[in-house]
């Protein structure tokens, strides 16, 4: 029988704007997957994620974030909302996806698939916070996950490993 490997180009996520977009679009690129927040301690990492995107974007690279609600209810906007806040706020273009959960039953597919490859703290697959970042590889496999608060530019070196592998 033939294993089936999964890998983050098997599923699907709604863009900000609610159309279906498969991950197989970003096909062999170097990612960044990151639950995201607006109204969070955090939130001025968007300016670091923002330097990464437009540091490797050219190179094979992209951040991708997914808005979630589920920590201190500090995602609260529609995505028009959420979207013209990283706009205006961070000039954000790299994609912004439709607010999941990320945790729980009613966690998105692609973030069970993600803590289930990569564990955070002693083992634990359950997100803790805003801003949990997985480094995914040109495979689609998750290879590093990071913590909310490492920041952005901690990964830099990483990413670049990455895409010169």
């Amino acid at each position: 029988m033939t294993e089936i490997k999964d890998n983050i180009y098997n599923h699907s996520c709604n863009d900000n704007a609610g159309n279906l977009k498969n991950l197989s679009d970003f096909e062999g690129q170097t990612l960044l997957v990151v639950n995201t927040a607006s109204k969070c301690g955090f939130t001025p990492q968007y300016d670091g994620l923002q330097e990464l995107h437009s540091k490797f974007k050219d190179s094979g690279f992209s951040v991708l974030a997914f808005p979630c609600n589920q920590f201190g209810n500090q995602e609260p906007g529609s995505s028009a909302e959420i979207q013209e806040f990283c706009s205006v706020n961070f000039g954000i273009n790299f994609p912004i996806f439709e607010k999941v959960d990320v945790k729980g039953e009613n966690a998105h597919p692609l973030f069970k698939y993600l803590t289930s490859e990569k564990k955070g703290l002693l083992g634990s697959e359950s997100i803790k916070w805003n801003f949990t970042k997985f480094l995914i590889n040109k495979e689609g496999k998750p290879i590093a996950r990071f913590a909310p608060n490492t920041a952005p530019e901690k990964i830099s070196q990483e990413i670049e490993s990455l895409l010169n592998s």
